[in-house]
């Protein structure tokens, strides 16, 4: 009951606060005949849900924005819940940054408030920009209700510390990407967390924590002796040059947390030590040492995979491919493209940091490069979001992989909590929200045709 009270006597002030503010401001009212603007309130109230309170028509909206999408709630004048079961909205999203808008039905949840469940995951830290309407609210005199708000989706644990791991990279004891033993172990090291590659590096930060707080690996500069000759036969090349270890002299040695690289000349070293992990993903990939420098040939499943060079013979097939699948870069952009034969099929990439993906998951690059794989089909999904809009499944990975973004909205398939799969003319169509749904259903072969154009064949439903 205390609670209660106090929650009301809040609710009292902001009103009151709120309407001195609206009497100081008289006719600077811009709302549409008809309709009720809501107003910030002079101090910021958090409501019972953890959501910002505004007022509008005599009553207080509070907006939560969580990662399942947008959530109202409705206040009278003593700070009591309002019934909402006759009521009805639609939101309004934009994404800082991005000028497009995204449109979602507000609908009673069954738990007092109202509802737009849309996963918000994929903008997570993003600031977004929220246009509502409502209708039906019994103490709102019948008149529609209209509130803009600004949030910021949080983010989960788990993203933070994806986050932070995307940010340090490599494991400041051992020199490793992180993942590469895998997942990262966190330590806390005077309030704030380092993460290491694995369990065995735990202790030694904790015996140092003031060497290893700054997140990265010890790195050391020397030149090179007899006893390193196998290892620099090994790598062949130096990963910032690209050219053959001795060629430029001496080999300089410079070593990441417990990790050699091998580097032509001294002009070298502030590259790696700017970036060592990008280095050291070159020189042992990010998959127990798959696709570093120097790399000749592997199998992966039932396919063949050999790293060459690209000549001049490749010129129009580089053109035709234009990008690298796996950076989205012009190929030519970082030098003489690589060429990836997977199979009997070529794929070319920037640079020789991206071997390693594509010796991971070569279905995934094919698809990309040739479209959605040999069969051409996926089935046609039973697991509706809302009629005739069906969840993917893992047959339509290269699929999605191949098309990577949505005809409609031309915004990548996982912007707005999709991809989601559509039927049209016999086709899968995938698309990032289901606003874009109704589009496709009315035109199909007119956004079959827009993939077409696009180089996309999209693959047919069983």
């Amino acid at each position: 009951m205390k609670c209660n009270t106090l929650f009301a006597a809040l609710f009292m002030v902001a009103l009151a606060s709120t309407a001195v503010a609206q009497h100081n401001h008289a006719g600077h009212n811009h709302t549409m005949p008809g309709q009720t603007m809501a107003s910030e309130l002079v101090r910021p109230v958090a409501g019972p849900h953890g959501g910002s309170l505004k007022q509008a028509g005599g009553v207080q909206l509070e907006t939560v924005v969580s990662q399942g999408g947008i959530h109202m709630f409705v206040y009278d004048r003593n700070g009591q819940a309002v019934a909402i079961n006759q009521g009805r909205g639609a939101a309004s999203l934009r994404v800082e940054g991005n000028a497009k808008r995204y449109r979602y039905d507000l609908l009673p949840d069954g738990k007092g408030g109202l509802t737009a469940p849309v996963n918000l995951s994929q903008i997570a830290g993003r600031q977004i920009e929220i246009d509502v309407q409502l209708v039906g609210i019994e103490s709102s005199s019948g008149k529609p209700l209209s509130l803009k708000e600004v949030a910021t989706v949080p983010a989960s644990e788990m993203q933070l510390a994806a986050a932070a791991i995307a940010r340090q990279k490599i494991c400041p004891v051992s020199g490793k990407p992180l993942g590469s033993m895998g997942d990262p172990v966190a330590v806390d090291v005077n309030g704030q967390r380092v993460f290491v590659c694995c369990g065995g590096c735990v202790n030694t930060v904790k015996s140092d924590p003031a060497k290893y707080a700054a997140g990265r690996p010890q790195i050391t500069v020397a030149t090179s002796t007899a006893a390193d000759a196998q290892a620099i036969a090994k790598q062949k090349v130096c990963p910032v040059m690209d050219e053959p270890l001795g060629g430029m002299g001496t080999p300089i040695k410079v070593t990441v947390g417990d990790k050699p690289i091998y580097l032509c000349c001294k002009g070298c070293i502030k590259k790696v030590q700017a970036e060592p992990a990008k280095y050291l993903a070159m020189v042992y990939g990010d998959q127990k040492g798959s696709g570093g420098v120097g790399s000749e040939g592997v199998n992966v499943g039932d396919f063949s995979i050999a790293v060459t060079s690209s000549t001049q013979a490749d010129a129009p097939l580089i053109t035709r491919q234009k990008v690298c699948p796996v950076m989205d870069e012009p190929l030519g952009s970082m030098g003489d493209p690589i060429k990836v034969m997977v199979g009997d099929k070529p794929i070319f990439l920037c640079c020789k940091g991206c071997i390693k993906k594509v010796q991971a998951d070569p279905s995934k690059y094919l698809a990309m490069v040739y479209g959605g794989g040999s069969s051409g089909s996926v089935p046609a999904g039973t697991e509706q979001v809302r009629e005739g809009i069906f969840k993917v499944s893992a047959e339509d990975a290269p699929f999605i992989a191949a098309q990577k973004k949505c005809p409609v909205m031309d915004e990548p398939l996982d912007a707005m909590g999709g991809p989601y799969k559509v039927h049209a003319a016999g086709k899968a169509i995938y698309i990032c929200c289901p606003g874009c749904a109704k589009k496709i259903a009315a035109e199909p072969q007119k956004w079959l045709a827009v993939l077409a154009q696009q180089g996309v064949n999209a693959p047919t439903l069983r």
